[in-house]
């Protein structure tokens, strides 16, 4: 076998970081010490990166029952010099007892690296090293005890550091992706929280890394679980003697024992913001924020199904690149058909049963303006309007909800639509809230059902549409007297009718009639004329659609 020099790809050890990995057989190799012996590695090369958990000088030949793992054992094998049995079973015994890697002092029990040892450790896997120059052993048993020491030390110290600062975030009643991006921070790596069945409820890292985790979630999810997964490390999230959620930290690449310590750390303050009620819970609050709290699993499953919707209807994340946390959210993605749908409730809880119930997969999430926003996930081969109309009608069958209305988008075959289909839908949404007809609506409205309304919502943010608004409304907009715009509004959505506009305003006709005169008046039109009334009526609906 060649011999591969230590010195080979070995840095010398940093300066020492929060959250440093433990010192590595490499990384032991490295230092100034240990370099002026001369060392070379002779088996095992493939194995230097693992943990060095102590330094112990052994010369006996069953070694192995002084070890507990993970020690670096130092000898000169003054004891096993002529004996080769002695000096295999010597590698098996540290073999045996888990030891980090065996370093032999070249002298004069052992002039050169002895056959048997190397091949031993070669086959056992074990990293062996020979020091070519005379080493006092005592010295470098003191640098690595004390560097292991103080690494400990400071990983304990941080961990308190980090208990003290997300306590002091929970009383202060941050939102808990506040404390996740902080356990983020600190990890250097993405956070992932999920519930029992690896359902992905909250995320937070570097966007770039949180999608490439998610890109194949359940299955790296799932040896992450098994143990298998490199730098992945989990710890259960357990309230009142229930464990219903795990948070993951994502390819950690310092010591897993202090990856341990801040998992669990962060796992006992997200079950102590379940317990306080969780501040105020909100997520990027603020306008149009449905707000909400993290309190219980099923309120974590409802946030992040609102960030994944929000994301989607902003557009500030490209749809595609929302894929990964869709998927990882239990939305099936793959050849499917979308359908954008807003319901005219803040009942999501009720909303989830019914997709439960019909066994429609789908996401929900409260908006503002006491409604809700799902998205259903449909076999292309299956009848999205004939669903849709199935979910509302079951929807409306409770005696509260007889008059729930589902505006809805025409179903997405491609994933990159999806976000003009939500929009569509609130679109929709907004022109049922504002039609005196809502109630004459079908269960399930769509574009073409809303009309003219429907029109004017869509284009209510062109300016010409503004500008036309403006224009033919001035004369109101500018007047004192608001009332007179109330009068219009109800005078042309009754269809000119003189009488219900007076019943509904609680006035006489002749008293009507005087402020219809104003209004002509002040804009300078005839409202008897079909063509100006429906201009004005236009410009209305627009002016309306603008404020809301």
């Amino acid at each position: 076998m060649t011999a591969t020099p230590a010195t080979s790809g070995t840095p010398a050890v940093p300066a020492q970081q929060p959250w440093e990995p433990a010192l590595s057989v490499r990384q032991v190799l490295g230092l100034e010490r240990v370099l002026a012996g001369q060392p070379e590695v002779v088996a095992g090369a493939h194995r230097l990166d693992r943990p060095v958990r102590w330094v112990h000088v052994a010369e006996a030949a069953d070694v192995g029952v002084m070890l507990s793992g993970g020690e670096m054992v130092l000898t000169t094998g003054v004891l096993l010099a002529g004996d080769e049995d002695k000096q295999g079973e010597y590698i098996r015994s540290l073999h045996r007892a888990e030891a980090a890697a065996v370093v032999l002092g070249l002298g004069r029990a052992f002039p050169a690296p002895p056959d048997v040892m190397r091949r031993a450790a070669d086959r056992c896997g074990l990293p062996m090293v020979v020091l070519h120059r005379p080493f006092p052993f005592a010295e470098l048993t003191e640098e690595v005890q004390s560097r292991l020491l103080r690494r400990k030390f400071a990983a304990v110290s941080l961990s308190e550091a980090v208990r003290t600062e997300l306590t002091g975030l929970i009383t202060a009643g941050a939102p808990v992706q506040r404390l996740l991006d902080e356990v983020a921070r600190h990890g250097g790596c993405p956070v992932v929280v999920t519930n029992l069945a690896h359902r992905v409820l909250a995320t937070a890292g570097e966007r770039p890394a949180v999608d490439d985790v998610l890109r194949d979630w359940e299955r790296i999810a799932r040896q992450a679980g098994a143990g298998t997964a490199d730098g992945w490390i989990r710890a259960e999230l357990t309230c009142r003697g229930e464990r219903w959620g795990r948070l993951v930290l994502c390819g950690y690449r310092g010591d897993r024992a202090a990856g341990r310590l801040l998992a669990e750390r962060a796992a006992e303050a997200l079950v102590l913001h379940r317990l306080l009620g969780g501040g105020d819970g909100r997520r990027g609050a603020g306008p149009g924020s449905a707000g909400g709290t993290w309190d219980s699993p099923g309120s974590w499953e409802e946030q992040s199904a609102r960030s994944l919707l929000t994301d989607l209807v902003s557009g500030a994340v490209p749809a595609r690149q929302l894929l990964p946390r869709a998927r990882a959210a239990g939305l099936p993605v793959n050849r499917r058909v979308f359908v954008p749908l807003v319901v005219g409730t803040r009942d999501t809880a009720r909303l989830d049963r019914v997709l439960r119930l019909l066994g429609l997969p789908g996401i929900v999430a409260g908006l503002a303006d006491d409604r809700a926003a799902v998205l259903l996930s449909l076999a292309p081969d299956q009848d999205a309007r004939a669903l849709t109309a199935h979910f509302a009608a079951r929807l409306r069958s409770a005696a509260d909800a007889a008059h729930t209305v589902v505006a809805a988008a025409d179903a997405r075959a491609d994933w990159a639509d999806v976000p003009a289909g939500l929009r569509e839908a609130q679109q929709v949404a907004d022109a049922v809230a504002d039609s005196p007809a809502a109630l004459e609506l079908p269960s399930v409205v769509r574009l073409r059902d809303v009309h003219l309304r429907g029109l004017v919502r869509l284009l209510r943010d062109d300016p010409h549409v503004q500008s036309f608004a403006e224009r033919e409304l001035d004369g109101l907009l500018q007047g004192p007297d608001g009332d007179l715009l109330s009068v219009l509004r109800t005078y042309l959505a009754t269809g000119r009718n003189k009488s219900r506009t007076a019943q509904l305003h609680h006035v006489s006709r002749p008293a009507l009639y005087r402020r219809l005169e104003a209004i002509q008046g002040r804009l300078g039109v005839d409202l008897d004329d079909f063509e100006q009334a429906a201009s004005v009526h236009i410009a209305l609906l627009a002016h309306d659609a603008q404020q809301g």
